[in-house]
């Protein structure tokens, strides 16, 4: 069962909740915050995530990879030295839903205690669906951030301008799906166009947010400043890399999707290093998810968390 077939029908290994009725945004968003704080407790971090995965979870890798399936992300997670044995504990400081309450995203800071002592300082982002089970992440990334003070309260959530009812129409949701694959396409083809940071701030919203430097602390709120850090040192209308989407999930409201890629270095010949956001080089490219959303099925798709 691949992550995209995740969709309001019991036909799905995942169990995806159904409900007649749809809740009202805010609280769907305060019990998503709700449940990653109650995983982010502390505790072993593989036994925590392992807790908080959906079966079909992805979760980028180095090197261009990605591990597909809760057992193949937890075992990355088990034999990295960074992560093995570690302990943590994390809080979102934001979450976003669906208009059908069924998908939604978090994101926020995380302490992981290795198992020589050493605390790291981390940060994450989580897009998640909503099963039988309740609320299990569908994707997951985390990464280092510097040491120092970081805004911890909540900031408001990113909610529809309407409620859906979720449908379990397939040809719905794989209309969606393809969508948000030719957005980021169509992200991709805008930066080669009119330069890598036009292309980011014309693409994101206002309150868009990018996980930003490991030698940050914060990650980047807003359009215009995530397009100002990609861009950091380049000519105003050059884009070194390119990208695409192998694959995608989409809420069945149609305002809320994450898409799956590989970002590859312009001009890099076979097997030659391929660049990657934020000074992170990888050997066959960067592995990525994007979370999208936009106002109604007619309306444009834009970036809201990356």
């Amino acid at each position: 069962m691949r992550i995209r077939d995740y969709a309001c029908t019991a036909l799905f290994i995942a169990g995806a909740s159904c409900s007649t009725s749809v809740q009202p945004p805010m609280t769907v968003v305060n019990e998503l915050l709700a449940a990653d704080r109650a995983f982010g407790a502390s505790g072993d971090l593989v036994t925590s995530l392992g807790a908080m995965f959906a079966e079909d979870v992805i979760m980028p890798l180095p090197q261009g990879r990605f591990a597909r399936g809760r057992d193949a992300a937890l075992e990355a997670l088990r034999t990295s030295p960074a992560t093995g044995g570690a302990r943590a504990e994390w809080a979102p400081v934001r979450g976003g839903v669906s208009a059908d309450g069924q998908h939604g995203f978090t994101f926020g800071f995380m302490t992981t205690t290795q198992s020589d002592g050493k605390t790291v300082p981390g940060k994450y982002l989580a897009y998640w669906v909503k099963t039988s089970a309740g609320w299990r992440a569908a994707a997951y990334k985390r990464g280092p951030r510097a040491a120092g003070d970081v805004p911890t309260a909540t900031r408001a959530p990113s909610l529809p301008s309407a409620l859906a009812e979720p449908t379990s129409d397939l040809s719905v949701i794989e209309g969606h799906r393809a969508g948000l694959i030719r957005a980021e396409k169509g992200f991709s083809d805008l930066a080669q166009r009119i330069g890598l940071g036009p292309a980011f701030n014309e693409t994101g919203h206002v309150d868009a947010m990018n996980m930003g430097s490991p030698a940050a602390p914060d990650f980047v709120h807003g359009n215009a400043a995530i397009a100002d850090f990609v861009s950091t040192g380049l000519a105003p209308t050059a884009s070194p890399f390119t990208w695409s989407a192998d694959d995608a999930l989409a809420a069945s409201s149609g305002d809320l999707g994450v898409t799956f890629g590989i970002i590859h270095q312009n001009g890099a010949p076979a097997g030659a290093q391929a660049g990657a956001p934020a000074g992170e080089p990888a050997a066959a490219g960067y592995a990525f998810f994007t979370i999208w959303r936009r106002e109604s099925p007619a309306a444009p798709w834009k970036y809201i968390a990356e």
